[in-house]
């Protein structure tokens, strides 16, 4: 079956004044739709077909660029739509908050290396807080490079993403990505994230029996 775009479960406009709603709107059906397209031309006809997207990423050293480019843009887009949304922010509870503050001492020592993850990064990529042999680490990734490739610099399985492509942000921020990450706060859907970071450290205790 065709890989296909994901229906936002919000409005365009809902994720403002944070994110406005042009934005949203040619990012969710310009861009992610063009890597939805043209990650079902590069895999057809291919064996890559009848593998999931994680199966692909494991071996995306053997695939031409269209393959991991456009797989990791359906991906990465995927699942920054769904660890944001409104009505959201704040602080984290529960197992994921006393995670991160294992992993980095604090929530504001947490939010300050994320923040220097993105603002770091040369060019487009990501952003990603990811659970690697069972801790919660941070990372970046060029382009639509993900931590589940084979190619990735560091591995693991994501829980929390954060977009920093200009096309995510410049129609209202401009060159000013520092605002556009502090911006990003406001709309993380922690719930979200804790579904995640305990499904991971679910699926980690099922192996390790």
């Amino acid at each position: 079956m065709a890989f296909e775009l994901p229906k936002l479960p919000y409005a365009y406009n809902a994720l403002e004044p944070h994110i406005d709603a042009r934005t949203m709107e040619i990012h969710h059906s310009k861009h992610h739709q063009a890597y939805v397209n043209n990650f079902n031309i590069a895999i057809a006809g291919t064996g890559a077909e009848k593998l999931s997207m994680e199966e692909i990423f494991a071996n995306s050293s053997k695939y031409p660029a269209a393959v991991r480019n456009n797989g990791g843009g359906h991906y990465n887009h995927s699942l920054y739509w769904s660890v944001i949304g409104p009505n959201a922010g704040g602080l984290p509870t529960g197992e994921l908050a006393l995670a991160i503050d294992s992993a980095f001492g604090s929530f504001e020592e947490f939010k300050k290396q994320f923040t220097a993850a993105g603002t770091s990064r040369f060019g487009s990529g990501w952003a990603w807080m990811i659970v690697k042999d069972g801790k919660l680490v941070i990372c970046s990734t060029p382009n639509q490079d993900n931590p589940l490739m084979d190619i990735a610099e560091v591995k693991g399985a994501p829980v929390l993403i954060l977009d920093i492509w200009e096309h995510a942000y410049y129609l209202n921020y401009q060159n000013r990505r520092p605002d556009y990450i502090a911006a990003f706060w406001n709309v993380v859907n922690w719930n979200e994230v804790a579904r995640l970071y305990k499904n991971e450290m679910a699926k980690l205790l099922k192996e390790a029996k």
